[in-house]
């Protein structure tokens, strides 16, 4: 991050003061080799593209261009090691399942069977989700390189166009602030501004989204100058003040001082300017319906230029509200070819030093009516994509939750190296970078941070034939989203046609000229007849009839389009990347409260069983998807039915309230020892795998906690959705997380602490319930019988125990959430358990007194 007080006279460097080596190669520093890979990593990590580059540079490069990443490996070492474990642990799994087959013998024979059929499950999830691991590559841009060849000395560029899409849902539940600084970060980005187009899609049709990108165009001249003079990051101005500390006098120029206190003052006034927009519409609309009859007796909303707004109104009527109501598309911010209204230069603090024009920003809120299915996001994200396509018709494309930001203002340079390499470039549709979150709690106690996924399983699938798509920080190829195959399988005959993309002519030719490459950095005039066409392709019928949301675009009819879009474009032939960069590329907001994290997994892994009962599975689907490539999205879409078993084991332990003693195999103790050997072997793999994807144990175990508590809530929860979904086709509900936060001024995690009850928490409170119980039981039993007790089976008990134990360790975090705000201090936690455990140890040891009239000492 680049410092925001700078030595008196300093100059930044083009990389705003990163260190990726990638970088400092281009000034000279000559060791890009040594240090390519960041951090403790490095040690892990080998250069494995050294002969193409050699290659490469004896050639001058295929087609006279670049190679513009570099290519690692694992250390053979560590790799040799981790594939030879996992191989001798699925010889130890099927020997087990083996050995139990042979000794069926159990108490309970058809706890037995489902125990079998459960055991083989695992087996099976498991080896789905270690088999693409085999060959992990981490692939790292070459910033110095895509300087050279594309930016030309006179300071324009033969980049690509670039089109950012940035999607909302709703104003409440996904706050205003958030989305304009995304939006702010977009535009401050370092790209030429005449190939950026930034385009915010909202489906809640609201004028007050509009007017705050209004005030967003009006303040960004002030921004973007400041952040492009001085090198800041991060470009989104709520995280730059929040996070980096003010500049000290005597510690920074005083050009700098003047000018942060100006953005910074200029920036409060920005928030305070949002704030009041709501009340600022409200008035303006009453003092206008005061001077208008409006039919009906309605109360319109109106925009500041004194006409009704198309959208949503804020007295809503049945054309005018959220889910009902016209197409609208407004250019906020002109292209810089067309020039903006300059601003005030005593405003400015960047005149005459830096660059003041602006990308293009638009405005986009496509039709809704209850008549049609809407098609959630991806319905959202294609209206985007073709009034996108009318304007600027860039060849690449990015999208944006509303609640992320740009991190690193490299980041669309380091996702285009991938599409402009010699090696593979052209046949690329897509490049995902990995998703960060900035508000998340120090010890990030529900896994937001999902580090064992973004840092392990997607470096894993980079070696394949590319990582899914996540659904937010995901750069796309045009063409790809559109559904044409990639250059090294596509006919030579591909035309556009209206059956496939609509009957919009504007549409069909900028579906032609793309598919010829045509650049063009000039959008056509914006005449009425031009706008009445942008604002006919964003309406809720343009699709039906044709074959968008199925072989077109994002797709429709599942509750999550991440997964399923990025498993078609596989299909077809195409590869994707995976990003890594030191300064991470963006930043986002998670749910930090439990109760929304679980149910933004409920729809993730809904969204993930849809695709397996759809004509998307992966065992029927895409045609030209590699073989581990096709076992990774099998295992992303039926990974949830692991957690039934999971439920049903973590209920088990009610059998310590059996008299008798039931063992579901023996020999028990044999049988435990082999399973724990198996348990061991798996974290023993985990370890390995740590190492080098570069996650820390607490990533490693948060990510087993949260499991355990998403398979005990979510995971059924979507499993049963899905059962019903089957049975009355009715579809997964898709639900907004919300980003609104706890009203807490003196803490930031107060959403933390706020335990919210819902329904698919009463099995993850019964599996609590009953393992305590369980341990107390067992306590209870052992002062009652252990004169009595074999040592056979005293190990028994203790082995039945740490299964117990371990279970309650897992189920730590769902524990404090219950403990509301006494969580924050856990040390309660703890000495409440011991506590709990001696209660029921008492309760069950005065119980057996009680019906056997004796007691037991």
């Amino acid at each position: 991050m680049a410092s925001p007080a700078p030595e008196a006279g300093a100059v930044y460097p083009a990389n705003g003061g990163l260190t990726d080596p990638l970088l400092a190669s281009a000034n000279g520093h000559g060791a890009a080799e040594k240090k390519a890979v960041h951090g403790a990593k490095g040690k892990y990590w080998v250069a494995s593209d050294k002969a193409e580059r050699r290659a490469a540079k004896e050639s001058g490069g295929e087609d006279g261009r670049a190679l513009l990443f570099r290519r690692y490996k694992v250390k053979g070492a560590l790799l040799q090691p981790y594939r030879l474990l996992i191989i001798v642990r699925l010889i130890a799994v099927l020997l087990f399942f083996a050995w139990r087959i042979r000794h069926n013998k159990s108490d309970i024979m058809w706890f037995w069977t489902m125990s079998i059929v459960g055991d083989v499950w695992f087996g099976f999830s498991w080896l789905l989700n270690q088999l693409p691991k085999f060959n992990p590559i981490k692939t790292i841009p070459d910033l110095a390189a895509l300087k050279r060849h594309f930016d030309l000395p006179d300071g324009t560029s033969r980049l690509p166009g670039i089109d950012v899409f940035v999607t909302t849902a709703d104003p409440i539940d996904e706050p205003i602030l958030y989305t304009m600084n995304c939006v702010l970060s977009i535009l401050a980005v370092d790209y030429p501004v005449d190939r950026l187009a930034c385009y915010l899609s909202d489906d809640s049709g609201a004028l007050v989204l509009y007017e705050a990108l209004v005030e967003v165009g009006k303040f960004a001249p002030l921004w973007v100058p400041f952040c492009r003079k001085y090198c800041i990051e991060p470009r989104a101005p709520e995280s730059y003040f929040d996070m980096v500390a003010p500049p000290q006098a005597g510690r920074a120029s005083q050009e700098f001082l003047n000018d942060y206190r100006r953005v910074q003052m200029e920036y409060d006034e920005f928030k305070v300017r949002l704030e009041k927009l709501p009340d600022t519409i409200r008035k303006r609309s009453d003092m206008y319906n005061s001077m208008t009859i409006v039919e009906g007796d309605a109360k319109a909303t109106w925009m500041a230029n004194g006409t009704q707004w198309p959208g949503t109104w804020i007295d809503p009527t049945e054309t005018h509200r959220k889910g009902h109501h016209d197409p609208i598309a407004k250019v906020v911010l002109d292209h810089p070819s067309c020039g903006h209204s300059q601003p005030n230069a005593e405003r400015n603090p960047s005149i005459g030093a830096t660059n003041e024009r602006l990308p293009m920003l638009v405005y986009v809120s496509r039709e809704k009516n209850p008549g049609y299915d809407h098609n959630k996001k991806a319905g959202a994200l294609n209206a985007q994509l073709r009034a996108s396509a009318l304007l600027t018709n860039a060849q690449l494309i990015i999208n944006f939750d509303c609640d992320h930001y740009i991190n690193n203002s490299q980041a669309l340079r380091s996702a285009v190296c991938f599409m402009l390499d010699q090696r593979d470039g052209d046949n690329t549709a897509f490049v995902q970078f990995p998703q960060r979150f900035d508000n998340v709690d120090p010890t990030d106690r529900y896994g937001n941070h999902n580090r064992v996924f973004f840092d392990g399983t997607m470096l894993a699938l980079n070696g394949l034939q590319g990582p899914s798509y996540l659904g937010t920080g995901c750069m796309f190829r045009r063409l790809a989203l559109y559904g044409i195959d990639p250059p090294q399988c596509r006919a030579e005959n591909v035309t556009a046609q209206a059956s496939r993309f609509g009957n919009s002519t504007l549409f069909l030719d900028s579906v032609s000229k793309a598919l010829k490459q045509e650049r063009s950095t000039t959008p056509p005039p914006l005449d009425d007849t031009f706008l009445a066409e942008l604002e006919r392709v964003v309406t809720c019928s343009f699709d039906k009839g044709t074959d968008w949301g199925k072989g077109t675009g994002y797709i429709y009819d599942i509750a999550t389009e991440d997964i399923v879009t990025g498993f078609r474009i596989h299909g077809q032939g195409w590869r994707s990347m995976y990003c890594t960069m030191e300064h991470d590329a963006f930043c986002g907001i998670a749910p930090i409260n439990l109760t929304e994290r679980l149910h933004q997994i409920v729809r993730w892994s809904g969204g993930s069983l849809e695709m397996f009962f759809s004509h998307n599975n992966p065992f029927i689907g895409g045609r030209q998807i590699q073989p581990l490539q096709r076992v990774s999205y099998l295992n992303m879409t039926i990974y949830p039915v692991t957690s039934v078993f999971i439920l049903i084991y973590s209920l088990s332990p009610v059998m310590w309230l059996i008299p008798d003693e039931v063992y579901i195999q023996r020999p028990f103790t044999r049988y435990v020892v082999y399973l724990l050997v198996i348990i061991v072997m798996i974290h023993m793999i985990g370890w390995l795998e740590i190492k080098w994807a570069g996650v820390t144990w607490l990533d490693y175990w948060r990510n087993e906690q949260f499991f355990m508590i998403g398979s005990t809530s979510a995971y059924p929860a979507a499993v049963l959705h899905m059962a019903v979904n089957l049975l009355t086709k009715k579809g997964i509900h898709f639900r907004v997380t919300s980003k609104q936060t706890t009203a807490d001024n003196n803490d930031k995690f107060a959403d933390l602490y706020d335990f919210r009850w819902v329904p698919m928490l009463i099995p993850t409170m019964a599996v609590l319930i009953c393992n305590v119980g369980a341990i107390g039981v067992a306590l209870g039993k052992t002062a009652v019988y252990i004169g009595t007790w074999t040592a056979a089976k005293k190990m028994h008990a203790a082995l039945g125990l740490l299964f117990n134990i371990w279970i309650m360790f897992l189920l730590y975090p769902f524990a404090l959430a219950v403990m509301g705000r006494w969580a924050k201090r856990p040390i309660i936690l703890v000495v409440l358990s011991p506590v709990l455990f001696l209660l029921v140890a008492l309760m069950y040891v005065g119980v057996h007194i009680l019906l056997s009239g004796v007691t037991p000492f």
